[in-house]
């Protein structure tokens, strides 16, 4: 429906109701805990706090990779922060990113704890703690890192912008979708421009820039994100497309995309890692075989 009753924005913005739509009970104007809750801790190195979002994807797939590449001090604990519930806002979450958003890393490796937060600052980390998944050349690296970037700079105008105007808001309204819808193509049609001419975003290397697209952008292109796939047409942009079908082959993707996951197939839901056999033992179809 098309908006008939302009806005006028008060002089002082007040929250005196919530914003409404699928994630309303998740936004507030403050930061910092609403509870007291430590985190848990695990045995392996890294202890990863987090949920099968696109966000999150980006680093089970990044820990999986390493240890395919035979890291074994890239063994992790993933335990489940099921955000809808809360549990992002407990004072041990906030401790590890004060931003309340997942995922969230800590890396129990060394000495001292070192917390990571933010879905690209995490892969630039391991990628730099285990030599892998950004090239070394200078021109190359600068290029991986580009495109790493672009992902975290234009991800929002997906998620937060088209997403949730499109698929979460209570109200459908002509204007931000069509906003959104547009940047959101013209992302695409970057991505396709560049994937024509290379195999991958950074080049013939698959590095971290693909792990942070391709959970956003490889879905979007395979129609898997807010049941837009014809509204944008994405199978239009077929170079993305081939893209994301060469990804989702990789054994490390795979089971990536499985880890904090409580949604789909039940054979594609593991709620916690804590050891490689999880994934052979402990999804929910094998937890739960009635289901």
């Amino acid at each position: 429906m098309t908006d008939s009753s302009p806005y006028t924005p008060p002089a002082i913005w007040q929250w005196n109701k919530e914003s409404g739509g699928k994630f309303a009970s998740i936004n507030r104007p403050v930061a910092g805990a609403t509870h007291d809750k430590d985190l848990p801790v695990g045995k392996h190195p890294l202890q990863l706090y987090s949920l099968a979002t696109p966000n999150g994807v980006k680093v089970t797939v990044m820990l999986e990779e390493l240890l395919a590449l035979g890291h074994s001090g890239a063994e992790y604990d993933a335990w489940l922060v099921p955000i809808q519930e809360g549990a992002q806002f407990s004072s041990g979450f906030v401790a590890v990113n004060p931003n309340s958003k997942i995922p969230a890393l800590m890396d129990r490796s060394g000495a001292e704890p070192v917390r990571v937060f933010e879905s690209g600052a995490i892969l630039l980390y391991l990628a730099e703690k285990f030599g892998a998944f950004v090239p070394t050349d200078p021109a190359q690296r600068a290029e991986c890192l580009s495109w790493l970037f672009w992902q975290m700079g234009s991800a929002p105008f997906l998620g937060g912008g088209f997403g949730h105007f499109y698929a979460y808001a209570p109200e459908k309204y002509e204007y931000p979708i069509n906003r959104y819808a547009m940047e959101v193509k013209c992302q695409m049609d970057v991505l396709n421009q560049r994937l024509a001419a290379h195999e991958y975003l950074a080049g013939s290397e698959y590095t971290v820039a693909d792990m942070a697209a391709w959970p956003w952008y490889g879905a979007l292109a395979k129609g898997q994100l807010y049941e837009a796939g014809e509204f944008l047409q994405v199978h239009e942009y077929t170079h993305v497309v081939r893209w994301a079908d060469q990804i989702a082959q990789r054994p490390a993707v795979q089971r990536g995309r499985k880890v904090n996951r409580t949604w789909g197939e039940p054979a594609s839901q593991l709620h916690e890692r804590h050891d490689a056999s999880d994934f052979d033992t402990r999804t929910q179809d094998k937890l739960n075989p009635a289901s």
